[in-house]
């Protein structure tokens, strides 16, 4: 059975546009808030399989979409490198800084996200046969801040000062988080991912004459990485941020699809990106929250704009936890009865 946004992923174009969410698996479902008091913490739910391949299967179950994305977190990397990582409550997660690569391994212990894998394999067995399974990791740079500072958001201005201040612990510091890498994706699609995504969530950080140092380079050497060890992997690059460089990010990196933040404008999408390559994205994830004609115009802006290209329909970022439930069902409804061309 052709899988829609396998297709996609190699060029093809699908009768339908396929649809995934990222987030999809998240706090607007009563049952992942359910699963989520079971397991204690965040990461003992990411690192508890029966309950990560739960809270995977909720949203697939409840709305068919055409991709299941592991229910993980991008600072697992940085666990399985020795840091210290945990998750404060309505705050998200915190690290013990980083100020040396002394206070990190040398390589990625594959061992310590065993559960990872164990999660992916029986997601594998479980999920139906037309849903594409995705893997997914953390860009360096995004990473990066996380580590050095101990917290994302506003913190990635104190890695942008690191990197001017001390560019070889930073480029020292991605020159590790590119191997791990490559390494943990490797190890998803050993597991059964049968794609994946990096996530660059702070592209737009990151000043014009460093994206290349800071973002493009390290992300480039990902691909190349990954496909040096298996060929066929199929990966998707999300830059949140990144604007105007999106087209280096599609003509540069070597990924499979562009995913594409809800700041940029579908129409230069369609005819500066998906030329290049296969997009994704890239619905206001508030539009989705307010609905009515907000939702119906945006989606209907992206389907009309994007919808002639090879493309993946989604929101420019995560689902929000305020999300109604109705409201990701009208969506469906609209994306499922656009027909392409």
């Amino acid at each position: 059975m052709d899988k829609p946004v396998l297709k996609v992923l190699s060029g093809g174009r699908p009768e339908r546009m396929p649809i995934w969410i990222m987030r999809q698996a998240g706090r607007y479902l009563p049952e992942y808030r359910a699963t989520r008091a079971k397991a204690g913490s965040f990461l003992d739910l990411c690192f508890t399989p029966e309950l990560a391949v739960e809270v995977t299967l909720q949203p697939i179950r409840r709305f068919g979409f055409d991709a299941s994305i592991l229910f993980s977190d991008i600072l697992v990397v940085p666990h399985a490198l020795g840091q210290k990582v945990w998750f404060v409550e309505g705050e998200g997660p915190r690290l013990e800084p980083l100020e040396s690569l002394n206070g990190i391994a040398s390589a990625i212990d594959l061992e310590r996200l065993a559960p990872v894998f164990e999660t992916l394999r029986t997601l594998r067995r479980e999920l139906p046969a037309q849903t594409t399974l995705l893997g997914f990791c953390g860009a360096p740079w995004t990473v990066a801040g996380y580590m050095a500072i101990g917290r994302g958001g506003a913190a990635h201005d104190g890695l942008r000062t690191l990197g001017y201040a001390r560019p070889d612990f930073v480029d020292a510091l991605l020159d590790r988080l590119v191997q791990s890498s490559i390494d943990y994706l490797c190890a998803q699609l050993d597991a059964g991912a049968e794609a994946v995504q990096v996530f660059e969530s702070f592209a737009g950080s990151i000043p014009p004459g460093q994206f290349e140092r800071w973002s493009l380079g390290p992300l480039t050497r990902i691909m190349s990485g990954v496909r040096a060890r298996r060929p066929g992997a199929r990966i998707i690059l999300f830059a949140r941020g990144a604007g105007a460089n999106h087209i280096r990010i599609a003509s540069e990196t070597g990924c499979d699809a562009v995913g594409l933040d809800w700041h940029v404008d579908p129409m230069w999408a369609a005819a500066h990106v998906q030329p290049l390559k296969p997009t994704q994205g890239n619905l206001d994830p508030l539009a989705l929250v307010a609905g009515g004609q907000a939702l119906e115009k945006g989606a209907d802006a992206v389907l009309e704009k994007l919808g002639s290209g090879p493309h993946i329909f989604n929101l420019g970022h995560g689902v929000t936890p305020e999300t109604p439930i109705a409201h990701m069902e009208r969506l469906i409804e609209i994306v499922r009865s656009h027909r392409i061309g």
